[in-house]
């Protein structure tokens, strides 16, 4: 039972001082957010999405979000494979559909289907 990524799509960093590290990241990639909002700000980084938010939790690091075709389907067979929900399957906005779950091994794994996602 196996689940076809599609290729890495989005990284999201906490960030708890929204304003700090908004600036932060603004100098360090050398582009202005897209997206900014209280709840979440984004970047285009050579096409993938660099990400701040201000509710995660610092200690679970970085939430980094794989492509699938179908949240719903890969969610359901990373838990028949051990996995436990994280986070369930939501509709974000813009058709953009996201998921976590926690690995066996405790890590968190991020699915998304995004239709707007190009490299172009």
């Amino acid at each position: 039972m196996s689940i076809s990524l599609e290729g890495l799509r989005t990284v999201i960093y906490p960030a708890p001082d929204l304003d700090r590290a908004k600036q932060w990241w603004t100098e360090l990639v050398g582009v202005k957010p897209y997206f900014d909002q209280p709840f979440y700000v984004g970047f285009n980084v050579g096409g993938y999405e660099l990400a701040l938010l201000p509710d995660a939790d610092p200690a679970l690091g970085a939430l980094v979000y794989w492509g699938v075709a179908d949240v719903p389907q890969a969610v359901a067979r990373a838990i028949a494979s051990g996995s436990t929900e994280h986070t369930p399957v939501a509709d974000v906005g813009d058709g953009i559909v996201t998921a976590t779950v926690t690995t066996p091994f405790g890590s968190i794994l991020g699915f998304i289907f995004n239709p707007n996602f190009s490299l172009a």
